[in-house]
């Protein structure tokens, strides 16, 4: 075969120069269906690409917004994109046409993190039968092996204790209370995940790390005793595992076990760590509000027991700053996106079938018409005239719908026991002679506080 003249290749290159631009005209369609979300004019094949900032995609929506309104929509490449903002939108696309915007788009980087074509887990999965049994596996068997109940609240209470001893023995010093809160929270959740060596393994890195969690899951199951109730949540769906050989509908097989144990794991894990590490920033540059928790804890608590989870109905101030710590540190301001299953009715605008959408809770959680002081630490903004705790609907720090973050109960009571064990046994301060941290986010994965170090002084 000859090689291609220069006019043959010519003609090669605007044939598919037309090709990509009818695949592009045919992607782009739905704009110009009526009453489909207004956006920003995409470019051919790239669409609105280069007017996202991937590294930093809250800070490019807000001015799209103000531009186009609470429900706008964006070209990523091929991909059609609605960004929905504000309480009411996100509440009617969420809550009330949950049902339909519960799926999932394809998430190709999951493949390339080291889980297999099976896996679909519980956050990624998509909406229907997978999803459905996973997220009811998981509930139950949480709630099994102690969500909820007694035994599980001394756990983490336990845990607590340990951390405290940590802190101490930094004897006043300047640190960084990451690592410590990272192995302090992990410890807690390896009741529902007990295999050895797992916390060990968590930080090299994501890859690796599902490297070493399959020889861990082997080495667990070669130690389980069939005669005997399962040890932990492993234990429990390596048994639905057995039960669904030859069952070619069940979700339950290897690969799923691995991403259900990650989903859980990091889940719950990464989110309390990372909160409470706000937690304590924020109590650092807030002294006022750290005393006056402390003050509510000494009336409440004392200094003689330990938290308990009861004490939350004492403590309206105490659960006010727990909640102003989640809403203002919003650290997945755009949670996971969902896709609709059909097409759909939001704000009076149309959006079809199989639309990636993005939920902008950030927007919710700092609400100009909503927050008194949305920009600002305020604890007030969960407390009623009288000073009585109030839980404010747009608090979606979990997000809302059927999708909503499975750990939310376990968060809860990890973010409260922690936080009052903390404040019960120190004061924290800034060190002497640092400047005065920032309380502007890192965002990446989701917002971290930027790199701080704080004194723990005994009380």
């Amino acid at each position: 075969m000859g090689l291609l003249t220069g006019e043959t290749l010519g003609l090669l290159a605007v044939a598919v120069a037309i090709f990509l631009l009818l695949v592009d005209l045919m992607h782009r369609r739905q704009r110009w269906a009526p009453r489909y979300p207004p956006g920003p004019m995409p470019l051919p094949g790239l669409g609105n690409l280069l007017q996202v900032n991937l590294q930093d995609t809250l800070c490019c929506l807000t001015p799209l917004r103000r531009r186009f309104g609470d429900v706008f929509s964006l070209q990523l490449a091929w991909t059609p994109v609605v960004v929905l903002n504000g309480l009411a939108a996100i509440r009617e696309a969420l809550v009330h046409l949950g049902e339909d915007t519960s799926d999932r788009p394809h998430f190709p980087v999951m493949q390339h993190l080291g889980f297999g074509p099976h896996a679909e887990g519980v956050i990624f999965a998509r909406y229907g039968h997978t999803w459905r049994e996973q997220r009811r596996f998981s509930v139950s068997t949480l709630r099994n092996f102690g969500l909820g109940k007694k035994s599980l609240e001394q756990w983490v209470t336990q845990e607590a204790s340990c951390l405290c001893a940590a802190f101490a023995s930094q004897a006043g010093r300047p640190f960084n209370p990451d690592a410590l809160l990272n192995k302090a929270v992990l410890n807690a959740i390896p009741v529902f995940l007990h295999i050895p060596g797992l916390v060990a393994k968590v930080f090299p890195g994501q890859r690796a790390f599902m490297a070493q969690l399959d020889e861990l899951v082997a080495e667990h199951r070669m130690t389980r005793d069939p005669a005997q109730p399962p040890r932990d949540l492993t234990d429990a769906f390596q048994d639905e595992v057995e039960k669904a050989k030859g069952n070619p509908e069940s979700s339950f097989n290897d690969d799923n076990l691995r991403l259900v144990v990650a989903d859980l794991f990091f889940a719950g894990m990464v989110t309390t760590s990372t909160t409470l590490a706000w937690a304590l920033l924020l109590m650092i540059l807030h002294p006022d509000v750290q005393r006056r928790v402390q003050q509510e804890v000494d009336e409440v608590i004392g200094q003689a027991r330990r938290p308990e989870m009861g004490d939350q109905a004492h403590m309206p101030f105490t659960m006010a700053v727990v909640h102003e710590v989640q809403r203002f540190a919003d650290i997945t301001p755009l949670g996971v996106p969902h896709m609709t299953s059909r097409d759909i009715e939001v704000q009076g605008f149309l959006i079809p079938k199989g639309t990636t959408l993005i939920t902008n809770l950030s927007s919710v959680l700092k609400e100009e018409t909503i927050w008194k002081k949305p920009f600002r630490f305020h604890p007030e903004h969960f407390l009623d005239a009288q000073g009585r705790f109030v839980k404010q609907e747009a608090f979606m720090s979990f997000s809302a719908g059927r999708r909503s973050c499975l750990g939310e109960p376990l968060a809860r009571m990890e973010l409260f026991l922690f936080f009052t064990c903390l404040l019960q046994r120190f004061s924290f301060s800034v060190p002497a002679g640092q400047p005065r941290p920032s309380d502007y986010g890192v965002f990446g994965s989701m917002v971290t506080p930027s790199p701080y170090q704080l004194c723990a002084k005994p009380r």
